[in-house]
């Protein structure tokens, strides 16, 4: 990879404009994250660049992940970058998605709902307890045959069968695999679009690509892996409107290691975050002081929440691992709170 001397972070800063590829904003991010490699000092990004860098992501299909550990740990001329990003595309991007995208980082604001809304997938019942409680189970997402091709790609890639017991324990919950296309088949299900954008009130979404998760159930040596209580949003004031989702790709009881969330506090988020005292960390406090229950599902459920509920995956208690695909979808214009806390 390229040894060269890093860009200035003066003129880096500013270099957004499309080379090869015809990709606005792409030497831009290249170039911050050179630089932030270079000094050994995490970039401290706008509101707007980050932003833009979440519609970027996802207009290329590429992981937030993947693609800072390629840049971080090869650092590449931004030419090899763009070769990078063009072989995680199956060595083309088309010309179409190009245009979209550049759109979009434009902020041409273009969007309809009418095609979208033609066919709703979520009813106003549904909606009303989205805004009451903060989550959505969406049944049905995608088929029975969509569920079983993503989870034999997933267990294939971490080396683990259903039929084999103690292949199941060879990893944390997380598996890296993102690219597959049985995963690429249910980030592209109308319905999960059209219940994102009943959710969001526009059309002009993009999906983002994450990961997958297996949780195995408990045995002796083999303790919890998961994370406790937690966000993965800032908690500085003002709160952002954002969701997050999981794919249930195979039935999941509430003791199976389910999703769990605490409804409703994205109504009191801001009052409770007013109620902790100076100098405490309210991560913490809401770990140990907030109650999360467990979301129940079938295969082929999708569970929205949003990104204010504090969630946690569960132990899973029951005889087989729970299987999921983590996604999201988000407009090309949305509110970003920069400041982390």
């Amino acid at each position: 990879m390229n040894t060269a001397k890093p860009p200035d972070p003066e003129v880096s800063a500013n270099a957004g404009e499309a080379r090869a590829l015809g990709i606005l904003d792409l030497k831009r991010f290249w170039s911050q994250h050179i630089v932030s490699r270079a000094i050994g000092n995490p970039h401290q990004s706008s509101a707007d660049y980050l932003r833009a860098d979440k519609v970027l992501l996802a207009g290329l299909r590429l992981g937030l992940r993947e693609t800072i550990n390629f840049l971080m740990t090869e650092t590449p001329s931004f030419e090899e970058f763009e070769e990078w990003v063009l072989m995680k595309n199956g060595g083309a991007i088309e010309p179409a998605r190009v245009v979209r995208l550049n759109g979009a980082l434009r902020g041409d604001g273009k969007f309809t709902l009418e095609s979208i809304l033609s066919e709703p997938v979520l009813s106003g019942a549904d909606l009303a307890f989205w805004d009451e409680h903060g989550y959505i189970v969406l049944k049905q997402a995608v088929d029975s045959d969509s569920c079983r091709a993503a989870v034999e790609a997933i267990l294939a890639s971490a080396g683990m069968s259903m039929e084999r017991p103690d292949s199941w324990y060879k990893g944390g919950l997380w598996i890296p695999l993102a690219h597959h296309p049985a995963l690429w088949a249910n980030r592209n299900s109308r319905r999960i679009h059209t219940a994102f954008a009943q959710i969001w009130g526009r059309g002009d979404l993009w999906i983002g690509v994450d990961v997958c998760g297996v949780n195995p159930p408990l045995r002796p040596g083999y303790p919890f892996q998961g994370t406790r209580l937690h966000w993965d949003m800032t908690l500085a004031p003002p709160l952002r409107f954002g969701t997050q989702a999981i794919l249930y790709l195979t039935d999941t009881a509430a003791n199976q290691g389910a999703f769990s969330c605490v409804p409703g506090f994205h109504r009191q988020f801001e009052a409770w975050l007013n109620r902790i005292p100076a100098g405490a960390d309210p991560r913490a406090i809401a770990a140990t002081d907030l109650q999360a229950i467990p979301i129940a599902g079938d295969e082929g459920d999708l569970i929205i929440w949003h990104q204010a509920l504090p969630h946690q995956a569960t132990p899973n208690l029951g005889a087989l691992p729970r299987v999921v695909q983590y996604l999201n979808m988000f407009p090309s214009q949305h509110d970003v709170n920069a400041t982390w806390r």
